[in-house]
């Protein structure tokens, strides 16, 4: 039987990434950015008018920042460790929604903190891609990790035998994101995480049947 198999997602959960941007929008475009805002289409604004960013202007803006601001980006506190200690008992894979111009980019950044783990890239819904990440690897059980609750409804629907466990792991978002619907728990620190983590991985493949989330940890 092949080992147990974590897919994480990399943003927010193993590396802070909207803090970093903020601090280079600011400093460098004369663009805020209030995290508070839901979707980048309101909460990116000229400073100098208060309006809303183009929305090709937010690309490109997020663009130039993986093209050359991601050794801003540093470890979510606890989540080099962690994963150490998980990469013990489970393969690890990073699925994590970039282009495919910064894959290398990405599977370098995470080296250099420890982390050097297999980098998929993707865009669009995290579902079908890690039912073929599973369908590749057959392991004895699964579990996905994200900050996006629609991610885990696209996990839900296509690899339904997936533990899912939502993390935001920035404190500065983190109490205004509701936990996702389809996850099984909302942890947002990774030493809480760790150990529902590694029970989960010991139990075996999640039920089918999805069940009531579990409370948040903070």
């Amino acid at each position: 039987m092949n080992r147990p198999l974590i897919i994480t997602d990399c943003d927010e959960v193993l590396l802070h990434m909207v803090v970093p941007f903020r601090e280079w929008l600011e400093a460098t475009h004369d663009v805020h950015f209030d995290m508070r805002e839901r979707g980048f289409a309101e909460a990116l604004r000229h400073k100098d008018s208060g309006l809303p960013l183009e929305r090709a202007l937010v690309w490109e803006l997020l663009i130039g920042f993986f093209d050359t601001q991601m050794h801003r980006q540093m470890p979510i506190a606890g989540a080099v460790e962690a994963l150490g200690r998980l990469s013990a008992m489970a393969d690890i894979v990073v699925l994590t929604n970039i282009t495919e111009r910064h894959h290398r980019q990405r599977e370098e950044q995470l080296a250099s903190h420890g982390l050097s783990f297999p980098v998929q890239w993707n865009q669009g819904g995290k579902g079908r891609p890690l039912a073929a990440i599973l369908a590749e690897r057959q392991p004895s059980v699964a579990l996905f990790i994200d900050d996006l609750a629609e991610h885990h409804a696209s996990v839900a629907d296509h690899a339904p035998g997936v533990w899912r466990l939502h993390m935001v792991g920035e404190p500065e978002i983190a109490r205004d994101v509701a936990a996702a619907s389809l996850a099984h728990a909302r942890i947002d620190d990774w030493a809480a995480a760790e150990a529902w983590i590694a029970a989960r991985l010991a139990e075996g493949p999640a039920p089918e049947v999805f069940p009531t989330i579990q409370g948040v940890s903070q």
